[in-house]
């Protein structure tokens, strides 16, 4: 079975169980949220090897995520409790038109991550090692994680794949954009919003953006409820995104990248990797909640 590597920071999640303002809300739930471990649950239950790796609290918001991906099929044997240092905590504020995140993150276990808790691990035998901008902004160690990271896999025959996934929250543009071109440019395989793209490096178009990365081998291009362009060596490839009755957008660039990824992993042709991207996508957009499960009998 082709292996998944996802590495980065996931947070317990509080979201009104209704799609409205927190202030309004008389119910919420809890969930978890984590770019990366999002993508390790759609990839699990498609049925792929995916491993999660980061750090987490010795404390129940910690356990409550682990046994929700143990549950969920992802294998999170390298997961490592840091004693000395919180889960992460962050809050969904549900809007008309967008969605507000409330961010308790700071000096989380995750954030504590750094080189030496990938140092032992065999990820040169995973065929794929996906990663997001969102984990060199969690801290200077994360940044180093990151850099030791990708100068490790380069050369060798495990892909990697990285999300930009841009947190304004987290780092001003000014910061984040050089590090982030720098990043994506390393890469084998990078996924990026033509709306983010344009925020950080001014790339209007998704040709642009091809323009701009001209190195990894591959560029797929989301641009929201207009399509998505796969850019492989010289050949461009663009679908269509279906139309969706959006509940909450959030997690559902999570979703394109683990269908993108499972067509990847199949060997299936331009479209139809862009094809699964947006059928998960789809799925993520109808719901609240970052990782929305397959319907029942599906």
């Amino acid at each position: 079975m082709k292996q998944v590597v996802c590495i980065g920071e996931t947070m317990a999640l509080v979201t009104p169980v209704e799609p409205v303002p927190l202030e309004q809300a008389d119910l919420c739930r809890l969930d978890m949220g984590g770019a990366e471990s999002t993508v390790a649950l759609y990839l699990a239950e498609l049925g792929r090897h995916a491993r999660w790796v980061s750090r987490l609290g010795d404390d129940p918001l910690g356990r409550r995520i682990l046994s929700t991906l143990d549950a969920g099929g992802v294998d999170t044997g390298w997961v490592r409790t840091d004693p000395g240092a919180p889960t992460g905590l962050y809050l969904k504020d549900p809007a008309p038109g967008a969605t507000a995140v409330h961010y308790y993150r700071a000096g989380s276990a995750a954030s504590r991550m750094g080189p030496d808790d990938l140092a032992a691990l065999p990820l040169e035998e995973a065929d794929v090692v996906h990663l997001s901008g969102i984990t060199p902004a969690l801290s200077a160690s994360c940044a180093d994680l990151v850099e030791a990271l990708v100068a490790r896999l380069a050369g060798t025959s495990t892909l990697v794949s990285f999300d930009v996934n841009y947190r304004p929250g987290l780092w001003p543009v000014e910061q984040a954009g050089p590090v982030l071109l720098e990043l994506a440019r390393r890469c084998d395989l990078v996924l990026v919003g033509r709306d983010e793209a344009e925020t950080l490096w001014g790339a209007a178009t998704a040709e642009d953006v091809r323009s701009l990365l001209p190195d990894p081998v591959t560029v797929v291009v989301k641009d929201g409820p207009v399509g998505a362009t796969e850019f492989a060596g010289d050949t461009a490839t663009f679908l269509e995104a279906p139309t969706v009755e959006v509940v909450e957008p959030v997690g559902a660039g999570d979703a394109f990248a683990a269908g993108y990824l499972d067509g990847l992993l199949d060997g299936a042709d331009p479209a139809e990797r862009l094809r699964r991207g947006h059928r998960l996508a789809a799925r993520a957009l109808s719901s609240t909640s970052d990782f929305a499960p397959a319907p029942a009998g599906t």
